[in-house]
């Protein structure tokens, strides 16, 4: 039992710190050896022809800012293309894109989902790279310059941006533990970047050599995530960008982050199953160590141990030593559910939000694998399918 207890405790302490502090040795070790990587420098004439992909489907209040903040990239003229896609759109979004002839609007009265529509619009681009970006996300000015850069180095494949979370003054526990995630997000992502590899990227600002794209199965559920990983399977690398950003509004309130977390948790679970060949170490040394620690192991083992270790404790000799941790856990869930009280009653007490949010995060797991399991008749499987 106390084998079984200390190995579980490694897992998860490893799972969401340790691989961190890991990580962060092994980059200053091969600083060390090989000094910082160079930040690519490439003039007008270097940087490759790229099209922005944006689909949007029933945009019509975020579309024309989207439009706006696109249109205001900064790049050489004539190498950048703007395609946006509104399959299915019932609203003004196609007819307020058509205003803009800067823009080639691609609609179809047809709803087939987020998916086949980015594979619909990928028949189109005609550039050497393709960038994506959610309809409801606003880029900096430079970030197709910063991204692309990177497609100088033949042995970068994918090139993700770091997606920022705007947390307003009065937000929820969703919005602020949200923050607070993605902060830690975006320094893994720049040290599994330095190191090798990042392990996927998400949809808000990525981008893809057009010749590497890979059309994904129509039910998958993160196919971002699929579509760069894919790219790395090839062996060819992701490269984390920080200084190409997306600016996303965190989730309304809790229960819309959870249905989110859910739905990537499945997806998570799906992505395992269909990416198994990356759990060949002699095939994928490095790529195989990245993604077993930053994603696998947050997508299956560690909701269950956290549930084991607290009920393993409560059997374990009774000392000090496991006397502490046994307090310890009972007053982090007690925060946690204190900031659930509290987030009912809209009364807002950051250092809640943390405890709060971590626990969230690790339900939807669990519910996200058993969803999975059971059926592909769910809503979350039914929003991932008509996601745009």
């Amino acid at each position: 039992m106390i084998i079984i207890f200390w190995l579980s405790f490694f897992i998860v302490f490893y799972t969401f710190a340790g691989y961190g502090i890991f990580l962060y040795f092994l980059i200053k070790i091969k600083r060390a050896l090989k000094g910082r990587p160079a930040i690519p420098f490439v003039n007008d004439e270097l940087l490759p022809e790229c099209t922005l992909v944006v689909a949007a489907y029933n945009e019509e209040f975020f579309i024309e800012d989207k439009i706006a903040n696109s249109l205001k990239l900064h790049y050489p003229t004539g190498k950048l293309k703007l395609l946006f896609i509104t399959d299915g759109s019932s609203d003004r979004t196609p007819e307020i894109i058509g205003l803009h002839p800067q823009i080639q609007l691609l609609h179809q009265p047809q709803r087939a989902g987020k998916i086949a529509a980015v594979h619909r619009a990928m028949e189109y681009v005609d550039t050497e790279i393709a960038v994506f970006t959610d309809a409801n996300t606003f880029l900096n000015t430079d970030a197709i310059i910063n991204i692309c850069r990177h497609y100088t180095d033949k042995t970068v494949g994918c090139v993700a941006g770091e997606k920022r979370v705007q947390i307003d003054e009065n937000a929820d526990a969703s919005a602020a533990g949200e923050g607070f995630y993605w902060k830690y997000e975006s320094a893994l992502k720049k040290w599994d970047s330095e190191l090798y590899s990042v392990v996927g990227a998400a949809g808000e600002l990525f981008s893809v050599r057009r010749s590497l794209y890979q059309d994904v199965p129509a039910d998958t559920v993160l196919d971002d995530f699929m579509i760069s990983m894919l790219i790395a399977l090839k062996g060819f690398r992701i490269v984390y960008e920080p200084e190409a950003y997306a600016i996303e509004t965190a989730s309304e309130n809790v229960s819309e982050e959870l249905k989110r977390k859910i739905r990537i948790a499945a997806g998570g679970i799906q992505s395992i199953l269909r990416l198994n060949q990356l759990f060949n170490p002699f095939k994928y040394p490095v790529l195989s160590f990245q993604y077993i620690s930053h994603r696998v192991l947050r997508w299956t083992a560690t909701p269950f141990l956290l549930i084991l270790i607290f009920v393993l404790n409560a059997f374990l000799p009774n000392n000090t030593l496991y006397n502490t941790i046994f307090a310890a856990q009972i007053l982090f869930y007690l925060l946690a559910f204190l900031g659930y009280i509290m987030e009912k009653r809209q009364i807002r007490i950051k250092a809640l939000f943390v405890p709060y949010y971590f626990c969230v995060m690790n339900y939807a797991v669990l519910m996200g694998i058993i969803r999975y399991f059971t059926t592909k008749q769910s809503a979350v499987w039914e929003k991932a399918q008509r996601k745009q």
